[in-house]
């Protein structure tokens, strides 16, 4: 095992990496802009070093600046958490040249799954089915001819890069060509590269994806699936497993199709295989695969009971898995929703400023993870997520009222977010049933509006007050020898004057 990591990365998930290296006895740096300077991920290492100014192009983005960090910190190796760097092949490549270990897969796996038209390629010739579509020649002629053939509704969808972005739904020939030009500008200036393909669109889809984890020892496995069909605009908000839709078989032929695709591109450590589900006709298809760790793994380790981050430094520094496929199985339920400082009445808007207060629940069955505390900042040069609540139970209908038991008694004062959205969400009696496709949100939520402020005055006032009293950074005063983060340190929702 590596005695000393560099997380290139910042926030919650920097956090759950430190965590888990804790208690692997493994010593971690972190590395953060100016803007970071307070941040808890730097709090919480066990050394820190400062990489440029806010933007991520100066400093989350800047490989030369992660490597020179880790050469002067005696480094070992590399975890890229999610985002930023973490499916870039050429950081994985450096990386290796660099003499450090990058704990994450091969770059060749990393290029072969980036490139979407490369990878359902790959994927037809291993025989993991996918959607029906064309990945040819990219001149709109092309795509135009290619898109009468396929039938419509059609989904124009970038070649590179991902996360919902340059993706349009096209319902006739008539509204192609306004399609593949908003589709390319998208696509031009998110990932540099305008490259299209065009796939059959499945009304009604679920998505679901499958988490799997490889070795260089030839030992493939499949973690089981999370539901992430409750999503807006293509970006996932709440997920949850096992699925509400699956039946025992189908799960087990999605399993096996995830592992034979990570196979296919000589997959190392973990990743996400994601399908596309047709309830009516009972098919699945390949979607795409993210070769990083999920933000929504924290499920699946509920639910499997195994640390993945814990596996990817075990993986990445040459140990071998010790499972079988028929050893790890599903126990329980598990949900989790991402709360976001964002304005969901006004198109999911940002929302920039201080976090005056911010208290979770401790329930049993209650899992936060987060990169902020009380008195911190959201700013605009970064994902607004304030943190991931998951929970466990041991079946649906337990785990769905310990969530929005949780969601009601968290305390998010100072700005807008999309906490009551998410109780009203799953409060709805689709959700409760788990019936719902991918365009459910936009359908059913398009012009949802919040409720009435459910806290009280008082409560505010008190917020206000007991910030101007603890200070920058979030946590009280600690007693020597004591955890600064301990959650004993920061203010509860008692103390303010009782739950939301």
């Amino acid at each position: 095992m590596f005695s000393k990591i560099l997380i290139a990365n910042r926030g919650e998930i920097a956090v759950r990496i430190i965590r888990s290296c804790r208690e692997l006895g493994v010593r971690t740096v972190a590395v953060y802009s100016q803007a970071d300077r307070g941040a808890l991920h730097v709090r919480m290492a066990d050394e820190a070093v400062e990489i440029g100014p806010p933007p991520p192009a100066e400093s989350y983005l800047r490989a030369d600046r992660i490597l020179d960090a880790a050469r002067r910190t005696g480094a070992q190796a590399v975890h890229p958490g999610y985002g930023f760097l973490a499916e870039n092949a050429a950081f994985a490549r450096a990386v290796s040249e660099a003499g450090l270990t990058f704990i994450g897969p091969p770059p060749q796996a990393i290029e072969a799954m980036g490139d979407k038209a490369q990878a359902r390629a790959r994927m037809q010739a291993a025989g993991v089915p996918v959607v029906p579509g064309y990945q040819g020649a990219d001149d709109d002629a092309s795509l135009l001819r290619a898109a009468d053939e396929i039938g419509y509704p059609l989904l124009v969808k970038a070649a590179a890069g991902g996360g919902g972005k340059g993706m349009r739904v096209a319902n006739s020939s008539q509204t192609v060509p306004e399609a593949l030009a908003a589709a390319r500008r998208e696509a031009r200036h998110a990932f540099g590269d305008a490259r299209l393909l065009l796939e059959r669109y499945i009304p009604n889809a679920h998505h679901i994806e499958f988490q799997v984890l490889a070795d260089s020892c030839g030992n493939t496995l499949h973690l089981f699936e999370r539901e992430c069909s409750i999503q807006r605009r293509h970006q996932k908000i709440i997920e949850e497993t096992p699925s509400p839709l699956l039946t025992p078989d189908v799960r087990a032929r999605m399993g096996a199709a995830a592992v034979q695709a990570a196979r296919a591109v000589g997959y190392v450590n973990a990743g996400t295989v994601e399908f596309i589900f047709d309830p009516a006709s009972g098919e699945f298809y390949f979607l795409e695969m993210n070769t990083r760790l999920q933000v929504e793994h924290p499920i699946t380790e509920l639910v499997t009971g195994l640390d993945l981050v814990a596996w990817q430094l075990r993986i990445a520094s040459g140990a071998c898995l010790p499972y079988a496929q028929t050893q790890l199985a599903q126990r329980g339920h598990a949900i989790e929703c991402r709360l976001y400082a964002e304005d969901p009445a006004n198109g999911f808007l940002p929302a920039v400023g201080r976090l005056h207060q911010v208290v979770f629940p401790g329930a049993p069955g209650v899992r936060l993870d987060t990169g902020i505390t009380s008195g911190d900042e959201v700013t605009l040069h970064y994902d607004p997520l304030i943190a991931k609540l998951s929970v466990y139970a041991e079946d649906r209908p337990t785990a769905l009222r310990k969530m929005l038991a949780a969601l009601r008694e968290s305390v998010l004062l100072g700005l807008t977010t999309n906490r009551d959205f998410l109780i009203d969400v799953l409060s709805h009696p689709d959700v409760q049933a788990g019936s719902v496709s991918t365009t459910w949100v936009e359908r059913t939520f398009g012009k949802w509006q919040p409720p009435r402020c459910r806290l009280s005055p008082h409560a505010l006032v008190a917020a206000a007050l007991m910030e101007l009293e603890q200070p920058v950074g979030g946590a009280l005063p600690a007693a020597d020898g004591d955890d600064p983060y301990s959650p004993w340190k920061q203010p509860t929702a008692f103390r303010i004057g009782g739950a939301a």
